[in-house]
């Protein structure tokens, strides 16, 4: 895919997770977005690390300036659009990409929530099975929905 189409894509991702930022689940003070989550799986898949680490963070910033989103997106989203974009350019599986999300975001970015984000920018004790509880309950829905939608693309019969 050249440059051209995958930044394309790369902006209607961003537009998909911003639009759908709306509909999120309230667990704490935290918010969660199974969406975001979908859109992290179809980032990796379709575009590939990179490109899904850049989806994540400008829905992010999207997100949080329009107060649509907390400040833990930026963890619990790019880690797990990475390493999804990372399994996926490893194993070329959409199940292993998603199990990368769900890594990324439901441990790796929970703990970095956690331990680092929650303590230095709020000055807050955070409690880190809550945050895991949280954002794996969230990522392990958007996951399974972006694999569906893979899965319907495939049949449809797009390539990637």
């Amino acid at each position: 895919m050249n440059q051209t189409r995958k930044a394309a894509y790369a902006v209607v991702l961003t537009a998909i997770a911003v639009a759908l930022a709306p509909f999120f689940i309230p667990i704490g003070i935290t918010k969660c977005y199974p969406a975001q989550h979908m859109v992290n799986v179809l980032g990796a898949v379709l575009l590939g690390p990179w490109y899904a680490l850049a989806v994540a963070t400008a829905a992010a910033i999207i997100r949080n300036a329009l107060n649509l989103g907390t400040i833990f997106a930026f963890p619990g989203g790019m880690i797990g659009a990475f390493l999804a974009g990372w399994a996926y350019r490893l194993t070329r599986n959409i199940y292993i990409a998603a199990l990368g999300e769900v890594v990324g975001t439901g441990l790796i970015g929970a703990t970095a929530s956690a331990l680092f984000v929650g303590p230095v920018f709020l000055g807050k004790t955070m409690a880190l099975g809550t945050f895991i509880v949280a954002f794996s309950v969230s990522t392990i829905a958007g996951s399974a929905i972006g694999v569906l939608i893979l899965i319907g693309l495939r049949r449809a019969g797009m390539r990637w």
